[in-house]
């Protein structure tokens, strides 16, 4: 594929890169990306793999906006309130970039569902807000050998990690299964600085492209863990379980199965933000 004039001048930065280029950016433009959660990470995400050129963004949400969405999930905008979250996202990536092709997916992600859902794409971006449907991301990512692009915040913390199947760590590596019932705390109890979505989901876009273009070091193995308050981050090294029961030397997880248990944020590790749930 060759560029236009206008998508030369577009992406002129990327192409000066030596790193990236002309034929890394065909790269990006032959992408596909799933964000999974169309809200406070899933924004900035979505905005960013945007502005870089990715071919196809895909959006998953059944979600519909919410006024107390605005504080954090910068996509959307006041006049938006009552839409589905994937049509005013889609509406701010094509106004940003008409080049982006955006799926959208109106639906929640279900063990029905997640395997067909993520075999279309190259990367996975956990937006979430629950922990369930963390687990199921991260299990389905794994059956589907895709690479996954984890975020969480909670109150002035946020945390970044990156998942290559059958070679890092994954999320069960680490966490072992969703906390239970009595360790929660709601999203609209714990509450969470706006900004901090913004930090957490522009990593997780910089991860992605990453992946796509094949450069620099991904987190894997590794956790990045952001403090707003003090301006701190940290990096935790993690390592892959030989008991996990997913990816481990005997796995006990064979298909993907949906939680019942529905819970929305935990101090340890940090949810991500993707609604008003």
């Amino acid at each position: 594929m060759g560029f236009t004039e206008d998508q030369i001048t577009r992406y002129s930065r990327h192409i000066l890169l030596p790193e990236v280029g002309g034929k890394g950016q065909k790269k990006i433009a032959r992408s596909r990306v799933l964000i999974v959660g169309a809200g406070g990470l899933g924004s900035p995400a979505a905005l960013y793999l945007a502005a870089a050129g990715v071919g196809t963004i895909g959006l998953i949400d059944d979600d519909v906006v919410d006024l107390s969405n605005l504080q954090r999930q910068v996509i959307h905008r006041t006049p938006d309130v009552g839409r589905l979250k994937v049509l005013s996202a889609k509406d701010k990536i094509q106004a940003l970039n008409p080049d982006v092709a955006v799926a959208m997916h109106e639906t929640r992600l279900m063990a029905a569902n997640a395997l067909e859902l993520i075999r279309g794409y190259d990367v996975v971006l956990d937006g979430v807000d629950n922990f369930p449907a963390k687990f199921l991301i991260n299990d389905a990512c794994h059956f589907e050998g895709r690479p996954l692009v984890h975020g969480g915040i909670l109150r002035f913390e946020g945390r970044v990690t990156t998942i290559v199947p059958r070679q890092s760590a994954c999320y069960r590596c680490v966490f072992g299964q969703p906390p239970p019932p009595g360790l929660v705390a709601s999203c609209q109890e714990a509450g969470v600085l706006g900004v901090l979505a913004g930090v957490i989901g522009t990593i997780q876009a910089s991860e992605a492209l990453k992946l796509i273009l094949g450069i620099g070091r991904p987190l894997t193995d590794r956790l990045l863990d952001f403090d707003v308050r003090h301006t701190v981050f940290r990096e935790i090294r993690v390592k892959r379980n030989p008991r996990c029961p997913l990816c481990g030397e005997h796995p006990t997880i064979t298909e993907l199965t949906d939680h019942e248990q529905e819970v929305c944020q935990v101090r340890t590790p940090p949810a991500g933000d993707s609604g008003r749930r």
